[in-house]
Parts: structure tokens; C-alpha cells; sequence
């Protein structure tokens, strides 16, 4: 699985959508999206209508107009952006659980690189499916009021910079493939 450049402005998009909203903007249009990422605004259109017609976001026509969550952060979760963007997770056809398509192997049950790759297939979407919009907006909000980041859409300034992050006693730095940067940020740190 290779997260396209329409799936990763769809992601972005929503994630901007989703930080406008918890700074109390009730609209963005899309050329601010565009310019808050340094997005194709043309290209950034045509995506923000895929994600319109699948009802995640809606539009406000007007001179006020723009976008917003259709849903509320917290029931958009990452892996239905991705697999409604780029299709199926699974790095090959025969362990797909939404497109499968049989392959030129002779004995599918005894396959070890189906195997594999089915695990590859599930770890992709244990994570993207644990995460919702909501989760990702947070870390991303927390990050930049901690480093005295502007958020995006807001009218004020952010708090000034808090201490760094510190790694709980017998933790590293780096997270384990399981736990991934998010988890560790949202659960076990404090900022």
C-alpha cells in the first residue's frame, strides 16, 4: 500500500478541517486549505468533492461559504479516508478483503508470500483503522502549541511553548512498530 498524493491531501485536508473546527472556525474555504498545506488548489478541489459525495465533509455555498466536518472527528476514522481515496489496503490482491483477486500462485492456502503479505495487510489496517480524524488532530494541535505554533484558523496566538516531551521511565524515544508515535503521544506522554 502506497498512500497517493490525492489520499494524502484528502488526509491533510480533513486534518486542517478538523483543527478549524476545534479552534471554533466554522468554515474554511478551500483555497485556505490549499494555501495552509501549499496544495494545487484545482487538484485539492476535486478531492475535497470526493470526500463531499462520501460524506465527510459538506459545503456552504456563498461569499461566506466554504467547508466543514460533516461528522464529528471522532467518527472519521483514517483507514475509511484511505481505503475510500486509494482503494483496498492489502499490498496484493489475494488477501484483500474488499477487491480480492485470486493470483497465478498454485496453492493459495500454502503460500507463503500470501502469508506474509496477509500480515502486512493487517498490521496496515490495525493501525489506520485504530486512529480516528480526531486522534491525529489532537497530537498534531498538541505538538504545535508545545513548540509555540500558530494553529491554523485560529484568530489568537497559541500558548507560548511548554517544557519537552519526556519519555516515561523505562520507555525509549523511538516507538515500538505497535504502539507508533500517535498512540505514545495521545497515551503514554505528557505534553
Amino acid at each position: 500500500m502506497k498512500l497517493s498524493k490525492r489520499g494524502e491531501y484528502a488526509l491533510r485536508s480533513l486534518i486542517n478541517l478538523g483543527i478549524a473546527a476545534k479552534v471554533g472556525r466554522k468554515l474554511v474555504r478551500v483555497t485556505e486549505l490549499a494555501k495552509a498545506e501549499d496544495l494545487p488548489i484545482k487538484f485539492l478541489e476535486q478531492v475535497i468533492q470526493q470526500l463531499r459525495e462520501a460524506g465527510f465533509v459538506q459545503s456552504v455555498r456563498g461569499k461566506h461559504g466554504g467547508y466543514r466536518l460533516a461528522k464529528a472527528a471522532d467518527a472519521i476514522h483514517i483507514g475509511e479516508i484511505v481505503r475510500l481515496i486509494d482503494g483496498p489496503l492489502a499490498p496484493i490482491g489475494c488477501v484483500s478483503q474488499t477487491a480480492y483477486e485470486p493470483c497465478n500462485c498454485p496453492d493459495e492456502a500454502h503460500c507463503g508470500l500470501r502469508m506474509l503479505m496477509l500480515d502486512v495487510r493487517n498490521a496496515i489496517a490495525a493501525i489506520l483503522d485504530r486512529y480516528t480524524l480526531a486522534d491525529v488532530v489532537e497530537v498534531t494541535t498538541r505538538k504545535m502549541v508545545r513548540d509555540g505554533i500558530p494553529l491554523p484558523f485560529s484568530a489568537t496566538v497559541t500558548a507560548p511553548a511548554s517544557p519537552k516531551v519526556k519519555v516515561p521511565k523505562g520507555r525509549t524515544a523511538h516507538p515500538s512498530p505497535t504502539e507508533g508515535v500517535i498512540h505514545q503521544i495521545l497515551g503514554d506522554y505528557a505534553i
